[in-house]
C-alpha cells in the first residue's frame, strides 16, 4: 500500500498546532466538498482531507502517526513496522472538527488501506468522536556517547548524563568505534499501554595522546634514535594493559611495525598492538655534534635516495 503524508495533504508543517490544522482542514473541506465543489477529482481529494484531519486532528492518533518518522514520502510503498498494534475498533458519529460530520466521510467513501493498517477500519453509528483503543510500541532512539580509550579497553559500569536522564550503563570491554549498546525499554514511551522502544548508544572513542585505533588494533608511534634502529635495542613500551619489553631488530627502518600479539582491544579474537618505529634525528646544536655528523657523512657509505637514481 502507499504511504500517505497527512501533513502534505493538509498543507501544514509537521510542527503545526491544532488551531492551524483545524483551519487548514476547514478551508480544504469547503473547497472539495462533493455537494458544492467544481474541482476535478473533488470527491477523492475530500476523502484524503477528511482522513488527514481524522489523524492529525486527534492528538493521540497524531502521536501514533508521528512515530513512523518523517523520512517517508507520499506514494512510497509502506508496510507497518514490526510490533505495530492498531485500533481494535473505530467509531465515528456526529460532526467532526470541521463540521461536516459522518455524512462527509460517507460521501468520501471511508478510509484508505493505509489508515486501516495503522488504526483499524470500519464505521458504525454512535455518538461522539472516535475513542482510543489501540496500543503502539514506542520509537527506538539513538544517542552518541564518548568514551576514552582506557574505558573502551577495560569496560565496566558508567554513569552517563543523557539530556535530563542519568543512566547506569555497562560498557563491554573491547567496545569499538561505532559499536551500539542496546538499552531495552529505554527509548520513547509506548502509546495506549504499548511497550517502550529501545535506546541505542553509539560509541565514539576520543582521540588518545599516545595511541590510535584501527578496528581492534592499537597503533603506537614510537620515536627511536638512529643507533637504536641501526644496531638494535631492548626498550620498554607502554600498552593499555601496562608496560612491556620490546626488542628492536638491528637495521630497522622508519615506519617498520612490530607486533605485540593480543595487546589491542579485547574481543574474539582480540586485537594486537603495533609499535610503529619513527627514527628521530638528534639536533646538531654544538660544534662537536656537527663534527660528528660530518664524520658520519664521510665514513658511512649511505645514500637515502639511491633508489631514485
Amino acid at each position: 500500500m502507499e504511504y500517505k503524508d497527512y501533513y502534505k495533504i493538509l498543507g501544514v508543517d509537521r510542527n503545526a498546532d491544532q488551531a492551524s490544522i483545524k483551519k487548514a482542514y476547514r478551508r480544504l473541506a469547503r473547497k472539495y466538498h462533493p455537494d458544492v465543489s467544481k474541482e476535478p477529482e473533488a470527491e477523492a481529494r475530500f476523502k484524503e482531507v477528511n482522513e488527514a484531519n481524522e489523524v492529525l486532528g486527534d492528538p493521540e492518533k497524531r502521536r501514533t502517526y508521528d512515530q513512523l518518522g518523517s523520512s517517508w514520502q507520499s506514494g512510497q510503498d509502506f508496510r507497518p513496522p514490526p510490533g505495530w498494534e492498531h485500533f481494535s475498533g473505530f467509531s465515528h458519529g456526529g460532526p467532526g472538527p470541521g463540521g461536516f460530520g459522518e455524512a462527509g466521510f460517507a460521501a468520501a467513501g471511508g478510509f484508505s488501506d493505509f489508515f486501516e493498517s495503522l488504526f483499524g477500519g470500519g464505521m458504525r453509528q454512535g455518538a461522539g468522536r472516535a475513542r482510543s483503543g489501540f496500543r503502539a510500541r514506542g520509537q527506538d532512539q539513538e544517542a552518541r556517547i564518548e568514551l576514552d580509550l582506557e574505558t573502551a579497553y577495560q569496560g565496566g559500569r558508567q554513569t552517563l548524563q543523557l539530556g535530563n536522564r542519568k543512566l547506569n550503563v555497562n560498557i563491554p570491554a573491547g567496545i569499538t568505534e561505532g559499536q551500539r549498546i542496546r538499552l531495552s525499554g529505554q527509548g520513547q514511551s509506548g502509546l495506549g499501554g504499548g511497550p517502550a522502544g529501545n535506546l541505542y548508544l553509539v560509541a565514539h572513542i576520543r582521540p588518545h595522546p599516545l595511541y590510535r585505533l584501527e578496528g581492534r588494533n592499537v597503533i603506537l608511534p614510537l620515536p627511536v634514535a638512529p643507533w637504536e634502529a641501526a644496531l638494535g635495542a631492548q626498550i620498554t613500551v607502554p600498552t593499555l594493559a601496562g608496560k612491556v619489553d620490546l626488542r628492536i631488530p638491528a637495521r630497522s627502518s622508519s615506519g617498520r611495525k612490530l607486533r605485540l600479539k593480543g595487546r589491542g582491544l579485547p574481543g574474539n579474537p582480540p586485537g594486537d598492538q603495533y609499535v610503529e618505529l619513527r627514527i628521530e634525528t638528534p639536533p646538531a646544536e654544538t660544534q662537536a655534534h656537527r663534527e660528528l655528523y660530518e664524520r658520519m657523512r664521510q665514513e658511512l657509505p649511505f645514500n637515502p635516495r639511491a633508489h631514485l637514481v
